[in-house]
Protein backbone atom coordinates (compact mmCIF):
# COMPACT_ATOMS: atom_id res chain seq x y z
CA UNK A 1 0.00 0.00 0.00
CA UNK A 2 2.50 2.23 1.10
CA UNK A 3 4.58 1.78 -2.61
CA UNK A 4 1.27 2.43 -4.19
CA UNK A 5 0.47 5.43 -2.25
CA UNK A 6 4.17 6.92 -3.10
CA UNK A 7 3.67 6.19 -6.66
CA UNK A 8 0.54 8.18 -6.99
CA UNK A 9 2.52 10.90 -5.36
CA UNK A 10 4.75 10.40 -8.03
CA UNK A 11 2.46 10.53 -11.05
CA UNK A 12 0.73 13.84 -9.83
CA UNK A 13 3.85 15.92 -8.54
CA UNK A 14 5.27 15.33 -11.98
CA UNK A 15 2.14 15.47 -13.80
CA UNK A 16 1.41 18.51 -16.49
CA UNK A 17 -1.46 20.28 -14.97
CA UNK A 18 -1.38 23.05 -18.03
CA UNK A 19 -2.12 20.22 -19.99
CA UNK A 20 -4.83 19.01 -17.88
CA UNK A 21 -6.21 22.71 -17.52
CA UNK A 22 -6.41 23.07 -21.16
CA UNK A 23 -8.04 19.52 -21.40
CA UNK A 24 -10.52 20.38 -19.23
CA UNK A 25 -11.31 24.11 -21.08
CA UNK A 26 -11.48 21.40 -24.48
CA UNK A 27 -13.96 19.54 -22.41
CA UNK A 28 -16.13 22.48 -21.36
CA UNK A 29 -16.14 24.60 -24.90
CA UNK A 30 -17.26 21.15 -26.11
CA UNK A 31 -20.18 20.85 -24.30
CA UNK A 32 -21.56 24.27 -24.84
CA UNK A 33 -21.34 23.78 -28.36
CA UNK A 34 -22.19 20.06 -29.26
CA UNK A 35 -25.86 21.65 -27.00
CA UNK A 36 -25.96 24.50 -29.48
CA UNK A 37 -25.51 22.51 -32.22
CA UNK A 38 -27.28 19.00 -31.60
CA UNK A 39 -31.15 20.63 -31.37
CA UNK A 40 -31.48 20.42 -35.04
CA UNK A 41 -30.64 16.91 -34.84
CA UNK A 42 -32.66 16.46 -31.68
CA UNK A 43 -35.91 17.57 -29.72
CA UNK A 44 -33.20 17.08 -26.88
CA UNK A 45 -29.71 18.48 -27.40
CA UNK A 46 -28.70 17.14 -23.86
CA UNK A 47 -29.21 13.55 -25.43
CA UNK A 48 -25.62 14.60 -27.34
CA UNK A 49 -24.12 16.20 -24.92
CA UNK A 50 -24.90 13.62 -22.05
CA UNK A 51 -23.01 10.89 -24.83
CA UNK A 52 -20.27 13.29 -25.14
CA UNK A 53 -19.35 13.90 -21.42
CA UNK A 54 -19.79 9.54 -21.01
CA UNK A 55 -17.16 9.76 -23.47
CA UNK A 56 -14.86 11.88 -21.70
CA UNK A 57 -15.34 10.63 -18.63
CA UNK A 58 -14.33 7.48 -20.29
CA UNK A 59 -11.19 9.27 -21.97
CA UNK A 60 -10.11 10.65 -18.50
CA UNK A 61 -10.07 7.45 -17.17
CA UNK A 62 -8.01 5.76 -19.48
CA UNK A 63 -5.65 8.91 -19.77
CA UNK A 64 -5.01 8.54 -15.92
CA UNK A 65 -4.70 4.63 -16.08
CA UNK A 66 -1.66 5.19 -18.84
CA UNK A 67 0.09 7.17 -16.16
CA UNK A 68 0.27 4.25 -14.21
CA UNK A 69 1.53 1.97 -16.95
CA UNK A 70 4.96 1.27 -17.00
CA UNK A 71 6.56 2.82 -20.17
CA UNK A 72 8.70 -0.70 -21.01
CA UNK A 73 5.01 -1.92 -22.29
CA UNK A 74 4.51 -0.14 -24.92
CA UNK A 75 7.49 -1.44 -26.13
CA UNK A 76 6.36 -4.78 -25.60
CA UNK A 77 2.73 -3.78 -27.16
CA UNK A 78 3.93 -1.86 -30.01
CA UNK A 79 3.79 -4.38 -32.74
CA UNK A 80 0.80 -6.75 -31.07
CA UNK A 81 -1.16 -3.72 -31.13
CA UNK A 82 0.00 -2.64 -34.75
CA UNK A 83 -1.49 -5.95 -36.39
CA UNK A 84 -4.53 -6.13 -34.75
CA UNK A 85 -5.46 -2.53 -35.77
CA UNK A 86 -4.40 -3.81 -39.25
CA UNK A 87 -7.07 -6.76 -38.75
CA UNK A 88 -9.38 -4.06 -37.88
CA UNK A 89 -8.83 -1.90 -40.73
CA UNK A 90 -8.80 -5.45 -42.76
CA UNK A 91 -12.31 -5.95 -41.04
CA UNK A 92 -13.83 -2.67 -41.84
CA UNK A 93 -12.88 -2.90 -45.56
CA UNK A 94 -15.08 -6.41 -45.88
CA UNK A 95 -17.61 -6.06 -42.81
CA UNK A 96 -17.63 -2.13 -42.39
CA UNK A 97 -20.92 -0.53 -41.91
CA UNK A 98 -21.61 1.99 -45.03
CA UNK A 99 -22.62 5.52 -44.34
CA UNK A 100 -22.89 8.60 -46.47
CA UNK A 101 -20.68 6.64 -48.66
CA UNK A 102 -17.82 5.75 -46.65
CA UNK A 103 -17.22 2.74 -45.10
CA UNK A 104 -15.22 3.22 -41.99
CA UNK A 105 -17.34 2.06 -38.88
CA UNK A 106 -17.22 -1.74 -37.18
CA UNK A 107 -20.50 -2.56 -35.24
CA UNK A 108 -19.59 -4.49 -32.24
CA UNK A 109 -22.47 -5.43 -30.44
CA UNK A 110 -24.70 -2.62 -31.43
CA UNK A 111 -21.15 0.17 -30.67
CA UNK A 112 -19.91 1.51 -33.25
CA UNK A 113 -16.33 2.00 -33.97
CA UNK A 114 -13.82 3.29 -36.29
CA UNK A 115 -10.50 1.27 -36.47
CA UNK A 116 -9.06 4.34 -38.22
CA UNK A 117 -8.64 6.35 -35.13
CA UNK A 118 -7.29 4.06 -33.08
CA UNK A 119 -4.87 2.50 -35.63
CA UNK A 120 -3.04 6.58 -35.76
CA UNK A 121 -1.80 5.37 -32.26
CA UNK A 122 -0.80 2.12 -32.56
CA UNK A 123 1.05 3.47 -35.72
CA UNK A 124 2.68 6.58 -33.37
CA UNK A 125 4.10 3.28 -31.05
CA UNK A 126 5.45 0.86 -33.88
CA UNK A 127 7.00 3.13 -36.13
CA UNK A 128 8.67 5.20 -33.15
CA UNK A 129 9.96 1.34 -32.04
CA UNK A 130 11.10 0.80 -35.29
CA UNK A 131 13.00 3.80 -35.78
CA UNK A 132 14.85 3.49 -31.79
CA UNK A 133 15.64 -0.04 -32.23
CA UNK A 134 17.30 0.68 -35.82
CA UNK A 135 19.06 4.08 -33.81
CA UNK A 136 20.32 1.36 -31.21
CA UNK A 137 22.56 -0.09 -33.77
CA UNK A 138 23.65 2.60 -36.42
CA UNK A 139 23.79 5.69 -35.67
CA UNK A 140 22.58 8.52 -38.02
CA UNK A 141 24.61 10.47 -40.13
CA UNK A 142 24.83 8.20 -43.05
CA UNK A 143 23.17 7.06 -46.76
CA UNK A 144 22.39 3.47 -45.32
CA UNK A 145 20.43 4.87 -42.44
CA UNK A 146 18.73 7.58 -44.07
CA UNK A 147 17.35 4.33 -46.41
CA UNK A 148 16.82 1.97 -43.60
CA UNK A 149 14.70 4.52 -41.23
CA UNK A 150 12.80 5.90 -44.52
CA UNK A 151 12.18 1.82 -45.51
CA UNK A 152 10.85 0.86 -41.87
CA UNK A 153 8.75 4.15 -41.84
CA UNK A 154 7.12 3.37 -45.59
CA UNK A 155 6.82 -0.36 -44.10
CA UNK A 156 4.36 0.63 -41.51
CA UNK A 157 2.89 3.33 -42.95
CA UNK A 158 1.52 2.18 -46.69
CA UNK A 159 -0.96 -0.59 -45.13
CA UNK A 160 -3.18 1.69 -42.80
CA UNK A 161 -2.58 4.56 -45.42
CA UNK A 162 -4.26 2.24 -48.48
CA UNK A 163 -6.23 0.92 -46.37
CA UNK A 164 -8.01 4.12 -44.88
CA UNK A 165 -7.73 5.96 -48.30
CA UNK A 166 -9.63 2.58 -49.74
CA UNK A 167 -12.75 3.60 -47.24
CA UNK A 168 -12.41 6.41 -48.55
CA UNK A 169 -11.25 8.63 -46.05
CA UNK A 170 -8.69 10.81 -47.22
CA UNK A 171 -8.76 13.51 -43.79
CA UNK A 172 -7.43 10.54 -41.97
CA UNK A 173 -5.21 8.95 -44.45
CA UNK A 174 -3.73 12.74 -44.09
CA UNK A 175 -3.23 12.71 -40.76
CA UNK A 176 -1.40 9.45 -41.37
CA UNK A 177 0.98 11.48 -43.89
CA UNK A 178 1.71 13.67 -41.05
CA UNK A 179 2.36 11.56 -38.88
CA UNK A 180 5.02 9.95 -40.59
CA UNK A 181 6.42 12.98 -42.27
CA UNK A 182 7.07 14.75 -38.56
CA UNK A 183 8.25 11.40 -37.38
CA UNK A 184 10.91 11.21 -40.39
CA UNK A 185 11.67 14.77 -39.23
CA UNK A 186 13.04 14.12 -35.89
CA UNK A 187 14.64 10.93 -37.12
CA UNK A 188 17.85 11.69 -38.34
CA UNK A 189 17.55 11.50 -41.45
CA UNK A 190 19.79 13.81 -43.55
CA UNK A 191 17.41 17.19 -44.48
CA UNK A 192 19.43 15.89 -47.80
CA UNK A 193 17.29 13.28 -48.75
CA UNK A 194 14.17 14.91 -46.61
CA UNK A 195 14.56 17.58 -49.57
CA UNK A 196 14.55 15.29 -51.87
CA UNK A 197 11.38 13.64 -50.94
CA UNK A 198 9.71 16.95 -50.56
CA UNK A 199 10.58 17.73 -54.14
CA UNK A 200 8.69 14.75 -55.05
CA UNK A 201 5.62 15.46 -53.51
CA UNK A 202 5.59 19.36 -55.28
CA UNK A 203 6.49 17.19 -58.57
CA UNK A 204 3.33 14.41 -58.02
CA UNK A 205 1.04 17.46 -57.36
CA UNK A 206 2.03 19.45 -60.28
CA UNK A 207 1.95 15.87 -62.12
CA UNK A 208 -1.84 15.53 -61.43
CA UNK A 209 -2.77 19.69 -62.35
CA UNK A 210 -0.75 18.52 -65.85
CA UNK A 211 -2.54 15.07 -66.23
CA UNK A 212 -5.96 17.11 -65.36
CA UNK A 213 -5.32 19.32 -68.02
CA UNK A 214 -3.93 17.47 -70.63
CA UNK A 215 -4.84 13.93 -69.98
CA UNK A 216 -8.29 13.69 -68.06
CA UNK A 217 -9.10 10.38 -69.18
CA UNK A 218 -5.92 9.18 -67.11
CA UNK A 219 -6.38 11.93 -64.16
CA UNK A 220 -9.81 10.28 -63.60
CA UNK A 221 -8.44 6.82 -63.53
CA UNK A 222 -6.01 8.35 -60.31
CA UNK A 223 -8.66 10.94 -58.62
CA UNK A 224 -11.97 9.77 -58.26
CA UNK A 225 -15.20 12.23 -59.05
CA UNK A 226 -16.10 12.54 -55.83
CA UNK A 227 -12.97 13.80 -54.95
CA UNK A 228 -12.99 15.91 -57.36
CA UNK A 229 -16.00 17.19 -56.58
CA UNK A 230 -14.83 18.12 -53.65
CA UNK A 231 -12.04 20.25 -54.86
CA UNK A 232 -14.00 21.81 -56.92
CA UNK A 233 -16.37 22.71 -54.11
CA UNK A 234 -13.59 24.30 -52.58
CA UNK A 235 -12.00 25.93 -54.95
CA UNK A 236 -15.35 27.64 -56.38
CA UNK A 237 -17.90 27.62 -53.66
CA UNK A 238 -20.14 30.29 -54.85
CA UNK A 239 -20.94 28.52 -58.04
CA UNK A 240 -21.68 25.32 -56.50
CA UNK A 241 -22.98 26.49 -53.68
CA UNK A 242 -25.76 24.17 -54.46
CA UNK A 243 -24.27 20.73 -54.75
CA UNK A 244 -20.46 20.48 -54.22
CA UNK A 245 -20.12 23.78 -52.22
CA UNK A 246 -22.58 23.84 -50.42
CA UNK A 247 -21.61 22.86 -46.80
CA UNK A 248 -18.38 25.36 -47.33
CA UNK A 249 -20.50 28.42 -48.27
CA UNK A 250 -22.86 27.86 -45.54
CA UNK A 251 -20.20 27.47 -42.71
CA UNK A 252 -18.58 30.60 -43.81
CA UNK A 253 -21.22 32.27 -44.02
CA UNK A 254 -22.07 31.20 -40.23
CA UNK A 255 -18.45 32.27 -38.88
CA UNK A 256 -18.50 35.71 -41.24
CA UNK A 257 -21.34 36.26 -39.18
CA UNK A 258 -19.81 36.19 -36.22
CA UNK A 259 -17.72 39.13 -36.55
CA UNK A 260 -15.85 39.64 -33.64
CA UNK A 261 -18.07 38.87 -30.52
CA UNK A 262 -20.23 36.43 -31.78
CA UNK A 263 -23.97 36.32 -32.38
CA UNK A 264 -24.51 34.72 -28.95
CA UNK A 265 -25.33 31.11 -27.35
CA UNK A 266 -27.56 29.23 -29.54
CA UNK A 267 -28.03 32.48 -31.66
CA UNK A 268 -26.43 31.45 -34.89
CA UNK A 269 -28.23 31.59 -37.83
CA UNK A 270 -26.33 29.50 -39.48
CA UNK A 271 -25.82 26.80 -36.73
CA UNK A 272 -29.86 27.22 -35.34
CA UNK A 273 -31.25 26.83 -39.03
CA UNK A 274 -29.89 22.72 -40.44
CA UNK A 275 -28.19 25.22 -43.09
CA UNK A 276 -24.60 23.05 -42.10
CA UNK A 277 -24.83 19.30 -42.87
CA UNK A 278 -23.20 17.31 -39.79
CA UNK A 279 -22.34 20.49 -37.92
CA UNK A 280 -22.01 18.97 -34.15
CA UNK A 281 -19.08 16.74 -35.37
CA UNK A 282 -17.08 17.39 -38.88
CA UNK A 283 -18.31 21.67 -38.46
CA UNK A 284 -18.37 22.15 -34.89
CA UNK A 285 -15.91 25.35 -35.34
CA UNK A 286 -19.01 26.76 -37.38
CA UNK A 287 -20.62 27.07 -34.31
CA UNK A 288 -17.91 28.58 -32.29
CA UNK A 289 -17.00 31.20 -35.00
CA UNK A 290 -20.65 32.10 -35.34
CA UNK A 291 -21.74 32.35 -31.90
CA UNK A 292 -18.46 33.63 -30.05
CA UNK A 293 -17.11 35.11 -32.75
CA UNK A 294 -13.44 35.56 -33.63
CA UNK A 295 -12.67 36.42 -30.12
CA UNK A 296 -14.11 32.90 -29.32
CA UNK A 297 -12.74 31.42 -31.90
CA UNK A 298 -8.59 33.04 -31.21
CA UNK A 299 -9.31 31.84 -27.38
CA UNK A 300 -9.88 28.29 -28.45
CA UNK A 301 -7.16 28.47 -31.30
CA UNK A 302 -5.10 29.30 -28.10
CA UNK A 303 -5.91 26.51 -25.88
CA UNK A 304 -4.79 24.32 -28.71
CA UNK A 305 -1.48 26.40 -29.20
CA UNK A 306 -0.88 25.88 -25.51
CA UNK A 307 -1.60 22.22 -25.50
CA UNK A 308 0.73 21.31 -28.53
CA UNK A 309 3.54 23.56 -27.09
CA UNK A 310 3.33 21.66 -23.73
CA UNK A 311 3.72 18.71 -25.72
CA UNK A 312 6.64 19.66 -27.92
CA UNK A 313 8.34 20.60 -24.48
CA UNK A 314 7.69 17.30 -23.09
CA UNK A 315 9.46 15.87 -26.49
CA UNK A 316 12.28 18.18 -25.93
CA UNK A 317 12.73 16.91 -22.30
CA UNK A 318 12.84 13.45 -23.07
CA UNK A 319 16.29 11.94 -23.51
CA UNK A 320 14.83 8.64 -24.45
CA UNK A 321 14.48 8.45 -28.06
CA UNK A 322 11.18 6.16 -28.27
CA UNK A 323 9.45 8.10 -26.16
CA UNK A 324 10.73 11.18 -27.98
CA UNK A 325 9.51 9.74 -31.14
CA UNK A 326 5.91 8.90 -29.67
CA UNK A 327 6.11 12.72 -28.43
CA UNK A 328 6.39 14.12 -32.19
CA UNK A 329 4.11 11.54 -33.37
CA UNK A 330 1.34 12.73 -30.98
CA UNK A 331 2.03 16.23 -31.62
CA UNK A 332 1.64 15.21 -35.12
CA UNK A 333 -1.72 13.49 -34.59
CA UNK A 334 -3.33 16.46 -32.68
CA UNK A 335 -1.69 19.83 -34.75
CA UNK A 336 -2.30 18.07 -38.03
CA UNK A 337 -6.57 17.37 -37.61
CA UNK A 338 -6.71 20.78 -35.85
CA UNK A 339 -5.12 22.49 -39.12
CA UNK A 340 -7.46 20.39 -41.49
CA UNK A 341 -10.33 20.81 -39.74
CA UNK A 342 -10.57 24.74 -38.70
CA UNK A 343 -8.98 24.91 -42.41
CA UNK A 344 -11.37 23.24 -44.32
CA UNK A 345 -14.12 24.94 -42.48
CA UNK A 346 -12.84 28.49 -43.12
CA UNK A 347 -12.05 27.27 -46.85
CA UNK A 348 -8.63 27.20 -47.12
CA UNK A 349 -8.57 23.30 -47.37
CA UNK A 350 -10.86 20.37 -49.23
CA UNK A 351 -13.41 19.15 -47.14
CA UNK A 352 -11.98 15.54 -45.68
CA UNK A 353 -14.56 15.04 -42.94
CA UNK A 354 -12.26 15.38 -39.42
CA UNK A 355 -13.45 15.66 -36.99
CA UNK A 356 -11.96 19.17 -34.28
CA UNK A 357 -9.59 16.80 -31.68
CA UNK A 358 -11.98 17.38 -28.06
CA UNK A 359 -14.44 19.69 -29.67
CA UNK A 360 -16.52 17.62 -32.21
CA UNK A 361 -18.96 14.88 -30.95
CA UNK A 362 -17.88 11.13 -31.27
CA UNK A 363 -16.84 8.65 -29.21
CA UNK A 364 -13.64 7.13 -31.27
CA UNK A 365 -12.01 10.43 -32.52
CA UNK A 366 -12.17 11.64 -28.87
CA UNK A 367 -10.91 8.36 -26.96
CA UNK A 368 -7.96 8.30 -29.79
CA UNK A 369 -7.10 12.28 -28.86
CA UNK A 370 -7.29 11.37 -25.24
CA UNK A 371 -5.14 8.14 -26.12
CA UNK A 372 -2.44 10.08 -27.41
CA UNK A 373 -2.34 12.90 -24.78
CA UNK A 374 -2.18 10.11 -22.05
CA UNK A 375 1.04 8.63 -23.41
CA UNK A 376 3.38 11.81 -23.73
CA UNK A 377 1.76 12.79 -19.82
CA UNK A 378 3.39 9.55 -19.25
CA UNK A 379 6.31 10.49 -21.10
CA UNK A 380 6.29 13.50 -18.87
CA UNK A 381 5.89 11.40 -15.59
CA UNK A 382 8.17 9.19 -16.62
CA UNK A 383 11.61 11.88 -17.31
CA UNK A 384 13.19 13.13 -13.93
CA UNK A 385 15.72 15.87 -14.19
CA UNK A 386 18.55 15.89 -11.79
CA UNK A 387 19.39 18.50 -9.98
CA UNK A 388 23.21 19.19 -11.35
CA UNK A 389 23.05 19.88 -15.10
CA UNK A 390 20.76 19.31 -17.94
CA UNK A 391 20.22 15.64 -17.93
CA UNK A 392 17.11 13.82 -18.05
CA UNK A 393 16.47 9.68 -17.10
CA UNK A 394 13.80 8.13 -18.11
CA UNK A 395 12.44 6.05 -15.27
Amino acid sequence: MGNFQQTVKNIFNRLDYIMLLCLLMLFAISLVAIYSAAGQYSADPSYYVIRQIIWYGIGFMILFSLLFVDFDIFRTLAYPLYAFGSLLLLLVHFFGVMRNGSQRWLSIGGLEIQPSEFMKVFLIIAVALAIHRYGQKQAPGSFSYDMQVLLRIAAFGLVPFWLILQQPDLGTALVVVAILAVITLVSGVSYKVISVLAGLGVSLVLLLIWLHNNANDIFRKIIKDHQMSRIYGWLQPDDYASSFGYQLKQAILGIGAGRLTGSGFMNGTQSQSGRVPEIHTDFIFTVVGEEFGFLGASILILIFFLLIYRMIAIGLNCSNPFGAYIVCGAVALIASQVFQNIAMTIGLMPITGLALPFISYGGSSLLTNMIAVGLVMNIKVNTRSFMFGSKKQEL
